[in-house]
């Protein structure tokens, strides 16, 4: 990890970097279409969720803080629901990569069935086969063993190639929902995010 990502961001005085947000109000911080819906349970703004992540990622394994400056203070109980609603953003997040993961891992356990199937039928046909075994037949045998080995390659390769990703941004999205979320005063000088 290169050490200029690092000078991007700011410090706290116990050394956690901070990911700044700096915003007009409230309701710059989530989609539009969710007008009618309490914060605590509104989407975040789509650019916001992207920026956050990218941060989160750019830190690594660092500690950080998510921090919002807004020019429109928000009251004590609707900081509380900010908070809330980031947490409750990423642990949603988090919980469709868990439903990918396990889609994908029960996948890979059919691929993986299905060549143990073909094997033993494979076995099965070659130890019934006699030298005066129709050429179909062997070629039907042989046809059955790559069909195994092609099923299990599947599985294994969909595991591997597959599972990383999943659990990196499932790592992730839980350090960014345990985030500690703090709020600041804006003078509107400084932009961190838009």
């Amino acid at each position: 990890m290169s050490k200029a990502i690092f000078e991007h961001y700011a410090q706290t005085a116990d050394g956690s970097y901070i990911i700044g947000i700096n915003a007009g109000k409230v309701s710059d911080l989530y989609n539009n279409y969710d007008i009618y819906t309490p914060y605590d349970r509104k989407k975040l703004d789509q650019d916001l969720g992207e920026y956050i992540i990218d941060s989160a990622r750019d830190l690594n394994e660092a500690n950080f803080i998510i921090q919002f400056q807004l020019i429109e203070p928000p009251a004590e109980d609707m900081k509380v629901r900010i908070t809330t609603s980031i947490k409750s953003y990423f642990i949603y997040l988090k919980s469709i990569e868990l439903s990918e993961l396990s889609r994908v891992m029960r996948k890979s356990m059919i691929f993986f069935l299905i060549g143990i199937a073909f094997l033993f039928l494979s076995v099965w046909f070659n130890e019934q086969l006699t030298s005066e075994s129709k050429v179909v037949t062997k070629v039907f045998v042989q046809g059955l063993t790559v069909a195994a080995w092609v099923s299990m390659w599947e599985a294994l390769a969909t595991f591997i190639i597959n599972w990383l990703p999943y659990t990196r941004k499932i790592k992730l999205y839980e350090r960014i929902a345990s985030a500690p979320v703090t709020f600041q005063a804006n003078t509107g000088a400084e932009e961190c995010a838009e």
